[in-house]
């Protein structure tokens, strides 16, 4: 977040260079010793995607809070559906110290990407809720002035609409970034922690239709082998039951993961659901085979599972199921996500030598407590034999 004796402070050099301040706000440092505001954003012209900058007024006239104003109006102009103007024309507006929820968010989001290290998915996911839930409501409003009533009714007026799980999401924003206000020393009571969870239907555990018996399990197997889809679908879910691995991990996996002299995926932590570590995936002889099969004819691709209409990208995991559905799997009797919970409960009956502690850790799941804190052990060698006589318990299922 920028101050004044930043960029008071901020020399000329060699060529421009810009600092950061929040909301794709920034200040340029021109070679002569001049500093200029820009805005970067993006605008949508016939569906396709394009970047902008707007060159703003010159600091020190055109101040701190002059420029987020600025950058403020071009945000409202684009959510109308209007492009910013190319010219900057100073704002007219009553001034005032007061810090805004918008003042606090930007930095907070700024303070989350640069020390908690999120990524660029997830920072974007953030803000977008904000901008759509949040922002329009409480944004300009002085952080001191927002009370729990505010809090409550927009939080209520997004339940009413069914929206549970965004209920959830749009509390947890608010009230983290109301208690980076009060870490800050710009409010002293974050009016959401006072907020009783029995005002909030409590959202019900999702279950994904899985097979639960090995009998219902050859069924799908069997089915799957009818998709008449495209190659890269009916390969990823071919490879879908052997890998245990989420639908989107799947068809997102990139050639570059891959060691094929260790027979291992090594998938980076930014590419997983939970962002903690890297996940090893051992490959057994059936997947082995079948990838450097896939991999022969996907050089073109960064992907395993590239898109038929755009190599560069990879197909969406909404295909799986659509593909399932066109065989006859409904989505009561199976569905992508389900074939983890088909995993786990299939070897944990019928594989009874392989430790729940090996299933969990090749599921990269959370483990909570006490065991989630002080056991970290990978079982790695453990996983190479559990992922063997997983993809042969498949195999043999199809051959009986």
């Amino acid at each position: 977040m920028l101050t004044d004796i930043k960029i008071k402070n901020a020399k000329p050099k060699d060529k421009d260079y810009p600092i950061s301040d929040f909301g794709n706000l920034s200040i340029v440092i021109k070679t002569t010793g001049s500093k200029i505001w820009q805005h970067r954003f993006s605008i949508y012209p016939n569906g396709k995607r394009k970047e902008v900058i707007r060159r703003g007024g010159e600091y020190p006239s055109m101040s701190i809070k002059d420029a987020r104003a600025w950058r403020d109006n071009n945000k409202e102009l684009i959510s109308q559906g209007i492009t910013p103007p190319k010219k900057y024309e100073k704002l007219k507006q009553v001034s005032t110290d007061q810090v805004t929820f918008n003042d606090i968010f930007g930095n907070w989001l700024h303070t989350m990407k640069k020390i908690k290290d999120w990524s660029e998915g997830y920072a974007t996911d953030t803000l977008q809720r904000a901008e759509m839930y949040i922002l329009p409501r409480l944004g300009k409003l002085p952080v001191e002035e927002i009370n729990i009533h505010m809090v409550r009714d927009l939080l209520m007026e997004i339940q009413d609409t069914g929206k549970l799980d965004t209920v959830d999401k749009i509390k947890g924003i608010v009230t983290r970034v109301l208690g980076h206000a009060v870490s800050r020393g710009v409010i002293e009571i974050n009016v959401a922690l006072s907020l009783s969870p029995d005002l909030f239907i409590k959202k019900k555990d999702k279950h994904y239709a899985h097979a639960k018996t090995p009998q219902e399990l050859k069924e799908i197997l069997l089915k799957l082998r009818e998709v008449k889809s495209k190659q890269s679908v009916r390969t990823a879910l071919t490879l879908l039951p052997h890998l245990l691995l989420r639908p989107k991990e799947v068809v997102e996996l990139k050639w570059e993961y891959f060691d094929f002299d260790e027979k291992m995926i090594i998938i980076p932590a930014e590419a997983m659901k939970i962002k903690k570590k890297i996940h090893h995936v051992p490959l057994s002889n059936t997947t082995f085979l079948i990838f450097r099969n896939l991999n022969s004819m996907s050089l073109d691709s960064p992907y395993c599972f590239p898109s038929p209409t755009n190599r560069s990208k990879a197909i969406a995991p909404e295909s799986l199921n659509k593909s399932m559905r066109s065989v006859g799997i409904s989505k009561e009797q199976f569905t992508a996500h389900g074939n983890r919970h088909t995993a786990a409960t299939i070897i944990g009956n019928h594989l009874s030598h392989i430790r729940s502690e090996v299933v969990d850790a090749q599921l990269h799941h959370t483990i909570s407590g006490v065991s989630g804190i002080y056991n970290q052990a990978d079982y790695l060698e453990e996983r190479k034999i559990m992922m063997e006589d997983w993809s042969n318990y498949l195999d043999n299922l199809l051959t009986e």
